[in-house]
């Protein structure tokens, strides 16, 4: 499916074909350094180094590649994604790499844009390999690493619902835990009713073989402060009995996308060693309609005891992560990170780039702010607003899981969930951050294809290398 070749090598002194960058304001001291020809068919190609622009001359034997970037002080991480998109296949190498800062975080953009999703491509195009050599050797493995677990995310979202059931999930899991020797517990359909009784609740009217599970990771030294890392897993979303219109269930393929990222995220934790005890949960289920479909007004029981009326069947989410969190919370976890395609609402306040970031403690906010401004991964915190709650209470139980108007639809979601984060074994809060991630490129952009995105992973994964890597 996704690119599978390391597209990012060392830089031996073998054969290549050189990439000048440029600016638009070192434009005109490049082209001095160039032959008339040279410069007559850059005019013809209107390369002038704005941003993103690429082009490509004769140069003795060879050729010579130019591409435009903002800032060459500071390369970005999408800054080569266009030249890799584009130059054809071979082998490539950065003029003067040493005179140019932030070349570790421009490998990432290389190998993230030429991926492609082939799974049902009767005749998928052959392009590329485009390979950049780089003498930043050091930055090689990283910038793979986080290209491979971005391409995780993208395989998993663009994947149909029908190849990427709660099973299937599953067995990306197996797969995660054989390759790392973590070790993998799951629990299945009826079985979860008595412990999980909301993820079977909302998992119970699918398919036999779409049964609802929790799948739950475990990896590391007893004694680690423990990491737990909780991830929404809807397969697919009807909307259950309060159905969505047809053009609202067109992309819920992607509604497992926090799973996705969870699920790299503890990749990534796990084949860099870092010192932590890992929890990864997983909630997987399918939101179906039959007969024995959850209905709006129900009272769920939840496994932390607290009652769920139901107001809505399509805020689903929650729930399932409401468990999931309860579990998470009884590991009495150093840090908890949640990731869930969650609400609509916070798509409404910050579109489909930033995902909405909520915490309890204000220093782990700054850290996956700053984290994700480091990274090219801007992630933005929306407030965890207290009187906002009074929108989830219910006549007949301890909470509704949906407030009967639209205000701060995000908000009241994380409000939710905060209910079901309990205190660690001390008594003192757990240091919880919840992102509401679009998981998703409505359109393609320089590295960044339309489809399935791995949307504050890196974000999180920096700031917990920060965090834990001692």
């Amino acid at each position: 499916m996704g690119t599978k070749d390391e597209l990012i090598q060392p830089d031996r002194g073998g054969a290549a074909t050189t990439i000048r960058l440029v600016t638009t304001d070192s434009f005109d001291r490049t082209a001095t350094t160039l032959s008339g020809p040279q410069r007559s068919l850059l005019a013809a190609q209107r390369f002038t180094g704005k941003p993103g622009q690429t082009a490509i001359v004769p140069d003795g034997e060879s050729w010579l590649a130019l591409g435009g970037v903002k800032d060459a002080a500071r390369l970005t991480s999408w800054c080569l994604a266009r030249l890799a998109e584009v130059l054809p296949a071979g082998t490539y190498r950065l003029a003067d790499e040493s005179g140019l800062a932030g070349v570790g975080h421009a490998l990432l953009g290389w190998q993230t844009a030429q991926y492609r999703f082939t799974r049902y491509a009767s005749d998928p195009a052959a392009e590329g390999p485009r390979v950049l050599l780089t003498r930043e050797a050091a930055a090689i493995d990283g910038a793979l690493a986080e290209a491979r677990a971005m391409q995780l995310v993208r395989d998993l979202v663009n994947t149909p619902a029908e190849d990427m059931g709660p099973a299937a999930l599953q067995q990306v899991a197996e797969g995660i835990a054989a390759a790392t020797r973590a070790e993998l517990t799951v629990i299945r359909g009826e079985g979860l009713e008595a412990d999980y009784p909301m993820i079977h609740a909302v998992g119970r009217a699918a398919a036999h073989h779409h049964a609802p599970r929790l799948l739950h990771l475990t990896w590391g030294r007893a004694g680690a402060p423990v990491l737990a890392l909780v991830g929404k897993g809807v397969c697919f979303d009807s909307g259950g009995l309060d159905i969505k219109p047809s053009a609202g269930m067109l992309l819920m393929k992607k509604d497992m996308g926090g799973a996705a990222h969870a699920l790299a995220l503890a990749r990534l934790v796990m084949e860099a060693g870092l010192d932590v005890r890992l929890h990864c949960l997983v909630p997987a289920v399918e939101n179906a309609i039959a007969g024995n479909a959850f209905r709006p007004g129900d009272v769920l029981r939840s496994r932390k005891g607290l009652s769920v009326e139901i107001g809505n069947t399509d805020a689903e989410g929650r729930l399932i992560l409401a468990d999931a969190l309860t579990r998470a919370s009884e590991e009495s976890p150093a840090l908890l990170l949640d990731f869930a395609t969650l609400t609509g609402a916070a798509r409404v306040a910050l579109g489909p780039d930033l995902p909405a970031m909520f915490a309890r403690e204000d220093a782990t906010a700054e850290a996956l702010l700053a984290a994700g401004r480091a990274q090219d991964d801007p992630v933005w915190r929306l407030p965890l607003h207290a009187p906002y709650a009074e929108g989830l209470k219910s006549d007949i139980a301890d909470i509704n899981n949906a407030t009967a108007n639209s205000f701060a639809g995000a908000v009241t979601a994380a409000l939710f969930l905060d209910r079901f984060v309990s205190d660690d074994a001390a008594g003192r809060p757990i240091d919880w951050a919840h992102f509401d991630t679009f998981a998703w490129n409505p359109a393609a952009r320089p590295g960044r294809p339309r489809g399935g995105e791995a949307l504050g992973l890196r974000a999180a994964w920096h700031m917990l290398r920060a965090r834990f890597a001692g």
